[in-house]
């Protein structure tokens, strides 16, 4: 009794309003396809930083040290396959301080690799 009562309804929605039907069908389907996803499409590949060879600690103004301004620089380094910086950009951070600090960067050395990459640098200024 139950099947058929389930059926008849389901008999009766499906000729009372198509759109809908259609509509719920492909929300059904889209939730299905996302629940079958591969994790591995949903992580991003994590990239293997080259390792820094020689660095240059960034200069600390007086001023701003004895203001007590302080803070992270967010920089993006563009390193040759050689292994030497060819461009630093700031990405964020006090402006004084993060042109020191790309100043510092450029200066830097890294491993060499078989291609050109870019890293990410963040470098911290404490007051204390």
């Amino acid at each position: 009794m139950g099947l058929t009562l389930h059926n008849d309804l389901w008999a009766k929605f499906r000729k009372s309003n198509p759109v809908r039907l259609a509509s719920a069908t492909l929300a059904l389907a889209l939730c299905l396809m996302a629940a079958f996803v591969p994790v591995s499409l949903a992580q991003k590949t994590s990239k293997q930083e080259r390792k820094v060879i020689v660095t240059t600690k960034p200069e600390y103004p007086d001023i701003l040290r004895h203001a007590q301004v302080g803070g992270v620089v967010r920089l993006k380094a563009t390193v040759l396959p050689n292994g030497t910086v060819s461009n630093v950009e700031v990405l964020g951070g006090n402006p004084i301080l993060a042109e020191n600090a790309a100043t510092a960067v450029k200066k830097w050395k890294y491993a060499p690799a078989a291609t050109q990459t870019t890293e990410s640098v963040s470098l911290s200024f404490t007051p204390h």
